[in-house]
């Protein structure tokens, strides 16, 4: 489970550097808030995968990294569609791969 959550945030890191320009170039966000706000998310997203081998800090930094993504809408309006759709895969990654591990440990 933990490999398919780090491979999601690190497709966020890719999607947070992304939103920058979007910020700068079609929202009018300063370039300093949009680096700061997406740069950050980015950072965050990078800590909670290299983390996400220790469970007790990765996946509540995972939980705060999809919290981060969706309030990038408030400075651009894609991101409350992206963060969102991040977060659902979150979610169901969580699910399930939390299923598959109950599964495995009762064999």
């Amino acid at each position: 489970m933990g490999r398919v959550m780090m491979a999601m945030l690190f497709l966020q890191v890719i999607a947070f550097g992304l939103a920058i320009p979007v910020m700068i170039m079609i929202h009018e966000v300063s370039p300093v808030v949009a680096a700061l706000a997406g740069g950050g998310a980015a950072l965050l997203a990078v800590l909670a995968a290299a983390l996400m081998r220790r469970p007790a800090v990765g996946y509540p930094l995972g939980w705060l990294t999809q919290m981060v993504g969706i309030a990038l809408g408030v400075l651009t309006y894609g991101m409350y569609a992206v963060g969102g759709m991040f977060a659902a895969l979150w979610v169901v990654c969580f699910v399930l791969g939390r299923r598959l591990e109950a599964q495995h440990a009762g064999r």
